[in-house]
């Protein structure tokens, strides 16, 4: 399984080094460094235009018309997703030294032509250039204000908020504590960002992971999709891979209350040791990184390792 999953582009060989097979850091951290001139990494990179963008837009790409979204999906190519893969990948932010400038000066949200590093109305879009200012550099306390700000009165975030809605989404919820998450790690956080993690992972553990608190029920068949990449998409696995990361950073245990959640993923995987990849969300991408649904993906056979390792490793009562 090790050497299947240490077969691979060095965005995901580097984590396979140091959370499944627990190399040095030095072996590690060289692999680290190849996602800036090899594979996934470089090809990202040598896409971004002089204006410091990706497709000539925040969120959408600068050719992008809404009947495309009803017909193919989302795009996701433009400078948002492309920022968020290459910080997921691992990429040294030296590498982009500039970027926050350039996109300060030059990149606009389509959302009322709104300045880049001040966010916008959409709680994914904010947590995620929370994650990516701070990795770049980019002042972005003001957003995190506003994520602290945004919480629903059950204690997590929904994106249709504007809409009027007043209850939570998983998708947002996550999202939110991901960028909540990165900013607490990057700072050390506040009180206000600590307590408002505290209440979406509580929005969440109530829940299970999995379930409407109302009914009991769950809340889909799409808890269960597993998908690399995941985009803003929710499931179990992608909810478990933010907890073992809070955790960790946090020095706890894993909550109990994750338990229904890590068997559902445990029984996801495969004979063979690995997790198939699930439908990927539709639309343009400069290049495909995981395999077509179906088949055995190395991206989702790290993070359900990963989880288990962390689950299986608790300290039992």
């Amino acid at each position: 399984m090790l050497a299947w999953l240490r077969d691979s582009d060095p965005a995901l060989r580097w984590q396979v080094e140091r959370d499944l097979a627990g190399e040095p850091p030095e072996v590690w951290e060289a692999t680290r460094a190849r996602v800036a001139t090899e594979g996934f990494g470089a090809r990202l990179l040598a896409l971004q235009e002089p204006d410091g963008q990706w497709a000539g837009g925040a969120f959408f790409p600068a050719d992008f018309e809404f009947a495309e979204m009803e017909e193919s999906g989302q795009p996701w190519t433009a400078t948002t997703w492309t920022l968020n893969s290459l910080r997921e990948w691992g990429l040294d932010p030296a590498v982009l030294r500039g970027t926050a400038e350039l996109l300060a000066a030059n990149c606009r949200w389509e959302y009322e032509n709104l300045p880049y590093w001040d966010g916008e109305v959409d709680c994914c879009i904010n947590a995620w250039t929370v994650a990516n200012g701070l990795w770049l550099g980019a002042d972005v306390s003001g957003i995190v204000d506003w994520l602290v700000g945004h919480r629903q009165p059950d204690g997590g975030w929904n994106c249709e908020w504007v809409e009027g809605s007043t209850r939570s989404s998983f998708h947002s919820t996550l999202n939110t504590l991901k960028g909540l998450l990165a900013y607490d790690i990057a700072t050390g956080g506040t009180d206000e960002t600590r307590a408002a993690r505290r209440s979406g992972e509580e929005y969440l553990l109530r829940r299970g992971l999995i379930r409407r608190l109302s009914t009991g029920e769950p809340v889909g068949p799409w808890v269960t999709r597993f998908v690399y990449p995941c985009r803003w998409f929710y499931s179990v696995l992608n909810a478990a891979e933010y907890f073992r990361e809070a955790a960790k950073f946090d020095g706890v245990p894993p909550d109990p209350r994750l338990a229904e959640a890590i068997e559902l993923i445990r029984a996801a995987r495969q004979p063979d040791g690995t997790w198939l990849q699930g439908r990927p969300l539709p639309g343009r991408v400069w290049f495909d990184v995981d395999v077509p649904e179906g088949e055995p993906s190395k991206w989702l056979t790290l993070s359900g390792l990963r989880v288990l390792g962390w689950w299986d490793q608790r300290p039992l009562a």
